[in-house]
């Protein structure tokens, strides 16, 4: 007589392996398709000039934009631009990170930092940061101090909103049961309200390092000897349309190496997720 218990059922010999559908929404790095899509622009780009349909002085082709920006390396105007963009990048962004990271952190802890600092950067916001230029150059001079001002004051506001906005979404059932289990306030700080507001924050640099590359153009098309904005301004003038493209170019792959920088810091610091 068979032994039931050992005996497989109709039921356990139907049973089949159930595929897994919890990876819904997990990004995937597909580093070819950008390439690929860059690879193809340019080819069409070229491919306009070659035949004719755009005029070379209004649109340059992309060979003649390489030709110009080998030129620029050649005579280290290059690095001598960027290298006047770049410091003053990393001033302004510095401070206006900074500023914005306090400001945003007391808006998100403390009630009274919030009713002041709510209406405050909603009214300030909106405001066109390169409009104050004039005035930063009439109290700091012509100089470096009234440019670090401009991209400090560009950085400073959309910081304190992501920051704030970070904060203020990370779920109160965690701070509650932490405040439960009698928790000080600088450990509920550390170990909760930062870790998950950091996403928010991260993705808060990456829209403040592209403010700050946009205002330090700007400035330097008002008032600057070098630079990149600099540069450029004085090719459109000279109407050297290669060697203005070659500029922005220079400017576009300056944003995508500040881009690829803010990923791996993200891939570090986010390594939980």
């Amino acid at each position: 007589m068979p032994d039931p218990i050992n005996t497989p059922t109709s039921t356990q010999s139907t049973l089949q392996a159930v595929r897994f559908r919890g990876g819904g929404f997990h990004p995937r790095r597909h580093p070819w398709a950008a390439l690929a899509a860059f690879a193809l622009l340019i080819a069409l780009w070229e491919g306009t000039s070659r035949v004719g349909l755009a005029s070379p002085l209004f649109l340059p082709p992309p060979s003649a934009v390489g030709r110009a920006l080998a030129g620029m390396i050649a005579d280290g105007s290059l690095w001598l631009n960027l290298k006047a963009s770049l410091l003053r990048i990393g001033v302004g962004w510095s401070l206006g990170t900074l500023g914005g990271l306090t400001v945003g952190l007391l808006m998100g802890v403390a009630s009274v930092a919030r009713a002041v600092g709510v209406p405050l950067v909603s009214a300030f916001f909106p405001i066109p940061k390169i409009a104050l230029l004039p005035l930063f150059i009439l109290w700091f001079g012509i100089g470096e101090a009234s440019k670090f001002a401009t991209i400090g004051f560009g950085v400073f506001f959309p910081t304190v909103i992501a920051v704030y906005s970070a904060i203020d979404s990370v779920p109160r059932n965690l701070i509650r049961m932490a405040q439960s289990f009698g928790l000080p306030w600088g450990a509920i700080l550390r170990n909760i309200l930062l870790p998950g507001a950091l996403p928010g924050i991260l993705a808060g640099f990456r829209i403040t390092a592209s403010i700050a590359l946009i205002l330090v153009v700007a400035a330097e098309m008002i008032g600057a000897e070098y630079g990149i904005g600099a540069f450029v301004l004085m090719a459109g003038n000279l109407m050297q349309t290669d060697t203005l493209l070659a500029g922005v170019m220079v400017m576009s792959a300056l944003g995508l190496t500040i881009g690829a920088l803010l990923s791996l810091l993200e891939r570090r610091l986010l390594v939980w997720r």
